[in-house]
């Protein structure tokens, strides 16, 4: 029910977490070079030593920044209380010392850190206008995020990872202009968290009339689960996708049912279903349907309703609080 671990790579690259503060000379590692890894900027949830910003200016003067090609922003102090905004505006200040920068992710925070819930975020959309080459952009967290309808020449890769998605944010995303966008990935999350965003909202990515580049589409960790794979069974869109991601959430075996019944799904390379609650005899339809064209089908981490209320089963999707 919580994301216990930090990214370990983005855009291909290996994550490396520039040193703390506290690093004394002697004991500071030798950094890497600049172009090599995926650097995450990072200070203390809880008592930070220093501010993002202060950490992000060290970086600066200590890494050729014109050569790093993704940039992590982790935990920056108090994540429950405060959004991002002043790493935010540092970045883009420094937009014109990161010529290369080709991805960018906002809110690596654990759960240790603060509950993806209570990550407060903020306006994340104009970091897509300030750097127009980027390729990959994601944040995590959606509590006060603010992300408009855009449009971005470049962009390839856009998640936003959320235990509860709100349904004016998607209503955006559905509404953006993303020429070159491959990959989406959106965590819809549940009602208690903020998550009330409905099929309805997704129709403009479902019909296909949108994102014309699209491969690779995740609607995810969502307690609509069935409805949405419904929903996506019978979506134009399917037809160009390669990866189709339905995981994470509470699909059961009315959602399975209706993959199975409608539009053929043997063209993808992928079926992502992990985290879920079908039953052994359509998972068994599932692989043997799907498997049997070529395509690689995740069933794994089959889940069980919780017991605790008497009258109704408790479906849960994998990442809420």
């Amino acid at each position: 029910m919580t994301i216990s671990a930090h990214l370990q790579e983005l855009h291909g690259l290996p994550v490396y977490v520039f040193p703390d503060a506290g690093a004394t000379a002697e004991a500071a590692p030798e950094l890497p070079d600049a172009a090599s890894v995926a650097w995450r900027i990072t200070v203390g949830a809880y008592d930070a030593k220093e501010t993002w910003e202060e950490a992000f200016a060290r970086f600066l003067g200590a890494v050729d920044s014109t050569r790093v090609r993704a940039l992590i922003v982790g935990a920056w102090p108090d994540a429950y209380e405060s959004g991002p905004e002043a790493a935010i505006h540092a970045i883009i200040a420094a937009r014109d010392r990161l010529p290369e920068l080709r991805a960018l992710f906002v809110g690596d925070i654990v759960g240790e850190e603060c509950e993806i819930s209570w990550i407060i975020q903020g306006p994340v959309a104009p970091l897509l206008e300030a750097f127009p080459e980027l390729l990959e952009f994601g944040v995590r967290g959606s509590q006060q995020l603010v992300l408009p309808a855009v449009r971005h020449e470049r962009l390839r890769s856009l998640t936003v990872e959320s235990g509860g998605l709100r349904a004016e944010v998607v209503r955006a995303v559905a509404a953006s202009d993303l020429p070159a966008l491959e990959r989406l990935d959106l965590w819809l999350g549940v009602d208690e968290y903020g998550g009330d965003a409905t099929v309805a909202d997704l129709a403009p990515i479902l019909a296909g009339t949108r994102l014309p580049a699209l491969r690779r589409l995740a609607l995810r960790n969502s307690e609509r689960q069935d409805e949405i794979a419904a929903a996506v069974a019978d979506a134009p869109v399917v037809a160009r996708l390669e990866t189709l991601d339905l995981s994470m959430g509470t699909l059961g075996d009315e959602g399975a049912r209706a993959l199975l019944a409608g539009r053929p799904l043997t063209h993808l390379k992928k079926l992502d279903l992990h985290h879920h609650f079908i039953g052994e005899e359509l998972r068994e339809r599932l692989r043997t349907t799907l498997g049997a064209a070529g395509v690689e089908v995740d069933l794994s981490e089959v889940s069980e309703p919780d017991d605790w209320d008497d009258d109704e089963p408790h479906y849960y999707v994998a990442v809420a609080e």
